[in-house]
């Protein structure tokens, strides 16, 4: 099947002139989702003074965290099902043209990838909202982070891979590839480039690589769109590794939360 034939993806990568393409928009505003949902979780409990009525109440002291994390993390996936549904209802509508079954699997797949994508953030307010006793302190803690990584992260490691491995001068061509893999490497440690990188590869069949491409990588290669199981198996690190981040930014707030006296 040829990639152009994959119009109803295009739905979802497509930007106009005066707006950008809902890939683009959960990949940016998705955090403040996650933000919005956790950054007055706890602190907001305990400066109402609600959160000691909560823990006197006959239920154990870890379901309160639990709770929050998974409260929130189900509006996340309610949201995400809920506004890709009607994104590709509304397409449906505007083209006339059905969704293939590997197109259905790669938006549902990228709808899971968003959900967790926020989840990574609600599991980081969390953790200020524990830690932090006002709420407004928790936000800007929670937003000053979301703006670095998403907007300043890139010329960061930019920077640190010039210094480390300047590509100009005489070594300048040596030191090129190494200071790719070191741009990369920096770059994947925020969670928006991940998110950006594996929905670019679900989103688009004819991505057939991530990182870095050489001419041994495409000799022989069939020039044909990636099936979706190769496209996953290209994203799964990405994944795997935000599923880790939500699991310990979880972990952080929760040793956090049953260490600290509520009662007092």
């Amino acid at each position: 099947m040829d990639s152009s034939e994959f119009l109803f993806l295009k739905l979802f990568t497509t930007s106009g002139n005066s707006i950008y393409s809902f890939a683009t928009f959960i990949a940016f505003l998705g955090p403040l989702v996650g933000i919005t949902l956790g950054f007055d979780a706890i602190n907001n409990e305990r400066s109402q003074g609600t959160l000691n009525r909560l823990a006197a109440q006959p239920i154990y002291r870890d379901s309160i965290i639990n709770a929050k994390f998974l409260a929130g993390a189900t509006v996340i996936l309610m949201l995400t099902f809920t506004l890709g549904l009607f994104m590709s209802g509304a397409g449906l509508l505007l083209i006339g043209i059905p969704p293939s079954g590997e197109e259905v699997c790669r938006i549902i797949a990228y709808l899971l990838l968003s959900a967790v994508y926020m989840s990574v953030w609600l599991a980081l307010a969390i953790i200020f909202s524990v830690v932090c006793k006002h709420a407004a302190t928790a936000a800007l803690a929670s937003i000053s982070i979301w703006l670095f990584l998403s907007l300043f992260m890139d010329l960061v490691a930019s920077g640190i891979s010039n210094v480390l491995f300047p590509v100009e001068g005489i070594q300048g061509y040596g030191n090129m590839m190494k200071n790719y893999e070191l741009d990369l490497a920096l770059n994947r440690i925020s969670p928006y480039y991940l998110f950006t990188e594996a929905a670019t590869t679900i989103l688009n069949p004819s991505v057939r690589s991530i990182g870095i491409v050489t001419m041994s990588s495409v000799s022989g290669a069939i020039d044909a769109p990636l099936p979706f199981g190769q496209s996953l198996l290209l994203i799964w690190p990405h994944l795997v590794v935000m599923i880790a981040l939500a699991a310990a930014g979880f972990a952080i707030a929760y040793v956090s939360f049953m260490r600290q006296e509520i009662r007092a």
